[in-house]
């Protein structure tokens, strides 16, 4: 996709921008004394034949993109509310992406929260949304897009999620499924010069990132419903969905972490989360027992680390997290299991007692009880008002 223009169509501030970039990331004190015209052949945003459309979408004036790619533009919006209507922000950038790049991180960290989780007497930070992370899903979309259909590139921001879209649906050959394991830049000229000046690490991995960083900061995974021929669509949650997980993670330690794979993170994930499991061959963890993150045991797979395991498929309970559960909303295995922890950590449990930390109705503690004594899980002792509850077998 290329067509003659003159290089006066080109923002000498996009160009400047990445000049420093290139040389920063490159080491490669020669690139400060290049002309303008060498610089750009050098990464290939002129050829023999001309000005390329990767130029004028990377460094082009305004004038010159309204006039040759009035589309080639991005749109960043903030909204409060989840109804159609005028965002609270909305801002269009319309000129070359090195001169916009910066910008758009900026709008998004003036509204970017922290969480917290705390592990001992340490509380640690987590930003609701990852400067890494939303850098890369806007560099996916300037690379992917397609440049001749009609369309902006969007950037919407909400409270806890960033819902990316640029037009033209994933390259030929790219889906959901495969999306970690094929790599098809469909704009490859701008693609290789972002890798030029360290923008994206490795040309197709950005997305791997993506969805490492979702598991190790506790987060949902990439969620790509939406999306069509017409358009990709992105949305990256922010919030963190379980803490442990966080407090889990730190205590795998960066080394390794680091000897990880992307499927390694996503199986991990599936694990504590005991989500999406069926199917997937034990084999494929022999990595994650490689590095001593789980292992086999006779009662299935388990995350093998200090405070909390992971049996079965199956969470052994942590009783401090119990109270941050949403106990109306978990189903009855998952309250029978809790409340079976519950009794193994404080003997001669009462059902009010459990009433009051689960907050569940009296009637409804007692019939889960009743079925746990049923299950042989626990026994019952005493009667009426003066009943108490412990571990059938306290050695299992």
């Amino acid at each position: 996709m290329r067509r003659r223009k003159s290089i006066d169509d080109l923002d000498s501030g996009a160009i400047k921008a990445f000049r420093k970039t290139w040389r920063e990331y490159s080491g490669n004190r020669r690139i400060a004394n290049l002309s303008q015209e060498q610089l750009l052949s050098d990464c290939g945003a002129i050829t023999d034949d001309g000005l390329t459309y990767a130029a004028l979408i990377l460094f082009g004036k305004r004038e010159a993109l309204k006039k040759h790619l009035p589309h080639a533009e991005i749109i960043f919006e903030y909204r409060t509310k989840e109804s159609a209507g005028p965002a609270a922000q909305r801002v269009e950038f319309q000129d070359g992406f090195f001169n916009s790049y910066e910008r758009i991180w900026e709008l998004v960290n003036l509204r970017n929260d922290q969480q917290h989780y705390q592990d001992g007497f340490h509380l640690f930070p987590v930003y609701t949304f990852n400067e890494r992370v939303v850098r890369e899903s806007v560099l996916n979309a300037v690379s992917h897009r397609d440049y001749q259909l009609a369309g902006s590139i969007f950037v919407r921001q909400y409270h806890n999620r960033i819902v990316i879209e640029n037009p033209g649906g994933f390259p030929t050959g790219i889906t959901v499924d495969n999306i970690l394991d094929k790599q098809a830049a469909r704009n490859y000229r701008i693609a290789e010069i972002f890798k030029l000046c360290g923008l994206v690490e490795r040309a197709g991995q950005g997305m791997n990132l993506i969805y490492e960083t979702a598991v190790k900061e506790a987060k949902p995974l990439p969620d790509f419903s939406g999306s069509d021929a017409y358009f990709v669509k992105l949305t990256l949650n922010g919030k963190v969905i379980d803490t442990r997980m966080l407090a889990m993670i730190k205590k795998i330690g960066d080394e390794r972490l680091e000897a990880m794979t992307t499927d390694d993170y996503i199986l991990l994930s599936a694990l504590f989360h005991r989500k999406g499991l069926n199917g997937i061959a034990p084999s494929r963890f022999e990595h994650l027992a490689e590095l001593g993150i789980v292992r086999q045991t006779e009662h299935g797979l388990e995350l093998a680390n200090g405070d909390l395991a992971i049996i079965a498929n199956q969470p052994l309970i942590d009783v401090q997290s119990t109270e941050t559960v949403d106990w109306q909303s978990i189903g009855k295995a998952d309250r029978k299991q809790m409340i079976a922890a519950l009794i193994a950590s404080t003997p001669k449990t009462t059902s009010s007692q459990i009433a009051k930390l689960t907050k569940l109705s009296p009637t409804r503690v007692r019939e889960l009880l009743q079925e746990l004594v049923a299950d042989g899980v626990i026994e019952k002792i005493g009667n009426y008002r003066y009943a108490s509850y412990t571990m059938k077998n306290k050695n299992e």
